[in-house]
């Protein structure tokens, strides 16, 4: 089952981002029948034991206030609040089971000694450890993340406008995404989970080139994108690990912090600029009114989450129904434009569009017990490699939460399936009760 969502996860992004109806709808279809055979083994082996995860609470109540707008006919658009809850529940689907498969410990099995159902059913956990320690999921994150980025790189430079140098698109592409701000989205949560990764391999000087390249590589494609708030959130990502790892960390992991985050940001800023073309080195120096034929213009996005809060004004309880943005928004918008607008390019002021205050507040309560839960007791996490795992989970999402002001990676099925698993390892209470020593890298 691991390695069924693993794989679900690692495909996604490369279906156009699970953008069209057959790639989310095979997402949200594998999700069901992850949950269903989950279901099926727990009940075969007697054994429900559930990772709890105070996530829950906000998660079903959004998911239950979509299901009142849609059964109460409070939705502007009946048909895109069924799609949205789809959707949500693919996400609150996969958000459970990464808490369930890769948060608890993997064990060797072994029979129970006087246990219920000894000598048949009766097993216990033998040799217990955390699965994100494990090398394989850890090596495979990095050379995912590595032969991605590789991929995006030789696409840009070699192919004018299409994906796979096959596909046409409308937008200004970059990887195997239409737009390259959700690129750089998904290269958010994975550079970080790749840095963590890789660190052990650090300690050896044999493999600390290659171990470096194959970090930088994906550094370097996110500025190559050009996108701007993919740059930003990258650089705020940066800039929080340094100051809760210096904080937090132990006393010899500063001095590491500060010589391996500022060669590497050094490293990745001349490789870009060795490679990238001039007009996306202007774009990024340009922040506040760079623009792109096909792109959306910065001071219409802010226009665009400005004209949002009027449904809010207007339906200040239940919003205009989950997934109505795009019905509800043109009787608000107060400039002209020739795209259509179906998203705020502002996750935050969507979400309070579409759900009201209710939903606002459902919200605001996931956000706190998020950043409580993860970046509680740093001091250990920082001290373990599943510990570190989780902290980089937690960037990933910090990194995209940043983003969400300015863009919508979190209406992207692929972005959204790794936003939740990453929030899942971020905010897991149990996951460093399992391991048994502290990792001394530093």
């Amino acid at each position: 089952m691991r390695a069924s969502l693993a794989a679900a996860l690692l495909a996604a992004p490369l279906a156009f981002g699970a953008v069209q109806p057959w790639a989310w709808g095979t997402l949200a279809a594998i999700s069901f029948l992850l949950l269903l055979v989950w279901s099926i083994s727990s009940a075969r082996q007697r054994c429900l034991k559930v990772f709890w995860s105070p996530l829950y609470v906000p998660a079903g109540f959004i998911f239950l206030l979509g299901v009142l707008q849609f059964a109460g006919h409070l939705t502007m658009d009946s048909l895109a609040t069924r799609e949205a809850l789809l959707k949500l529940s693919t996400d609150l689907i996969l958000f459970f089971l990464a808490g369930q498969l890769f948060c608890g410990p993997t064990s060797t099995l072994g029979p129970v000694p006087n246990g219920p159902g000894s000598g048949a059913a009766g097993r216990v956990g033998k040799g217990e450890s955390d699965i994100l320690s494990a090398p394989a999921l850890r090596w495979g994150v990095v050379v995912y993340t590595f032969l991605l980025s590789l991929f995006a790189v030789f696409q840009f430079f070699s192919s004018e406008g299409l994906i796979y140098w096959a596909v046409k698109s409308p937008g200004w592409t970059f990887g195997p995404y239409v737009n390259h701000n959700h690129y750089a989205g998904l290269m958010e949560m994975l550079i970080p989970l790749s840095v963590a990764s890789a660190l052990p391999a650090l300690r050896h000087r044999s493999s600390a080139a290659v171990v470096g390249c194959l970090i930088l590589i994906p550094v370097a494609s996110l500025l190559l994108s050009g996108s701007r708030g993919g740059f930003i959130s990258l650089l705020a990502e940066v800039s929080l690990a340094a100051v809760l790892v210096f904080w937090f960390g132990p006393r010899r992991a500063r001095r590491l912090t500060a010589a391996a985050g500022g060669a590497a940001v050094l490293v990745a800023a001349l490789l870009f600029v060795w490679m990238a073309p001039r007009h996306i080195a202007e774009r990024l120096t340009r922040m506040g009114n760079g623009t792109h034929p096909s792109d959306v213009e910065m001071g219409n996005r802010l226009v665009a989450a400005r004209d949002s809060l009027g449904i809010l004004r207007d339906r200040p309880w239940l919003g205009a129904g989950l997934g109505s943005f795009a019905e509800a928004f043109p009787r608000y918008q107060s400039f002209p434009s020739d795209f259509l607008w179906d998203h705020a390019h502002n996750d935050y002021a969507e979400a309070l569009a579409e759900t009201g205050f209710t939903g606002g507040l459902g919200i605001l309560t996931a956000l706190g017990l998020f950043f409580w839960l993860a970046f509680r007791s740093l001091n250990a996490k920082l001290r373990h490699r599943a510990g570190r795992m989780q902290f980089a989970a937690a960037m990933g999402c910090c990194g995209v939460l940043v983003h969400s002001f300015a863009d919508f990676n979190l209406h992207i099925p692929a972005n959204a399936a790794w936003f939740v698993v990453c929030a899942a390892l971020a905010t897991s209470t149990d996951l460093l009760r399992t391991t048994k020593h502290s990792d001394e890298f530093f």
